[in-house]
């Protein structure tokens, strides 16, 4: 169950995906059950998110006869974790695409001017134009982290690229909307706002931290 909204966003309403976010949110769930939770929604957004990958016919023998099957066109899917909360989603898209090719974008949030700072970025290969590209951040707040992450893996030759996140707020959406309007973006819920600090409202505090036990 999705909603389809006018700016290009999926809103993911299935009542597990719901269920599961309800307690993400929540401030009294610990760490080790942040991270299943996280690493579970992620699974219920890909399912979503590569809905419309293109397909391609070919042929294998079952057990019992020759047949015609369907499967994923053009070369392996290529995931692209933003460091580090978009490592807590990782596993999440590889239960489901196993066979994915991974890359790496570090960036981290300038806390006086918001901007997004490069630190590190290692991707798989993608200047042939044939692979569909999944970034993976968990909170689109500003949405200038999420849109540097698109840029780079469009430069690397991307066919095409989704973002999943598992919260996102309007100004984020906007932002990428702007900068990006053909990538798709996935998420679990719509927030009402950004505070003066740039973190989502009602939101579920610092992605990362919740992950990994920091402050």
């Amino acid at each position: 169950m999705s909603i389809e909204t006018a700016t290009g966003v999926t809103v993911v309403t299935h009542p597990l995906v719901q269920h599961k976010l309800s307690y993400l949110r929540d401030k009294d769930t610990p760490t080790v059950h942040f991270r299943k939770l996280a690493n579970e929604l992620t699974l219920l957004l890909t399912y979503e998110a590569t809905k419309d990958f293109p397909t391609e016919p070919d042929e294998i023998e079952t057990p019992l006869e020759r047949m015609e099957v369907r499967r994923i066109a053009g070369k392996k899917v290529a995931v692209c974790p933003v460091l580090r909360a978009g490592l807590g989603m990782l596993d999440g898209v590889l239960s489901l695409v196993s066979s994915a090719r991974v890359g790496f974008i570090g960036l981290y949030r300038d806390e006086e001017t918001l901007q997004p700072v490069e630190y590190y970025v290692k991707l798989p290969e993608l200047g042939d134009g044939e692979r569909d590209a999944i970034v993976l951040d968990p909170m689109l707040a500003t949405g200038r982290s999420s849109a540097a992450a698109v840029t780079a893996v469009k430069q690397a030759g991307a066919r095409s690229v989704t973002l999943v996140c598992l919260v996102a707020a309007p100004e984020g959406i906007d932002h990428m909307q702007s900068e990006h309007p053909d990538v798709r973006i996935v998420t679990a819920a719509i927030d009402r706002e950004l505070n003066e600090r740039g973190y989502i409202l009602p939101g579920l505090g610092d992605a990362g931290d919740r992950l990994y036990g920091t402050k």
